[in-house]
């Protein structure tokens, strides 16, 4: 891993970047809403380097695809946490599929 004042991409203000799997069981989102939702991850996961949340960019791939629900956006919380902004675009709660590895990809 480079320097926490090195960048690793040109002169970009990209210094690390570390891509991981957990596997996660979101809850229930409810009908045609946004809700963000705390999920806790092995603290090993996430990178030594991140002391800010305000320096960090969290990009999080649900591996399967459910009519109607996606992810809208995520964020370090702490050294166990992140948050994930889900969407459900229809007028039925949906409930993302259980137990499935999510890879999550932390930059700052």
């Amino acid at each position: 891993m480079s320097s926490p004042n090195t960048p690793i991409i040109g002169s970009s203000n990209v210094y690390g970047m570390k891509k991981v799997a957990a596997t996660l069981s979101p809850a229930e989102v409810a009908a045609n809403t946004t809700a963000e939702q705390l999920l806790t991850v092995d603290s090993s996961f996430i990178p030594d380097a991140l002391d800010a949340a305000a320096d960090v960019v969290v990009v999080v791939n649900k591996p399967t695809a459910q009519a109607g629900l996606g992810i809208v956006g995520a964020r370090y919380v702490s050294p166990t946490q992140i948050g994930v902004t889900f969407v459900n675009a229809t007028g039925d709660p949906i409930t993302p599929t259980a137990s499935q590895v999510y890879r999550i990809l932390f930059v700052w």
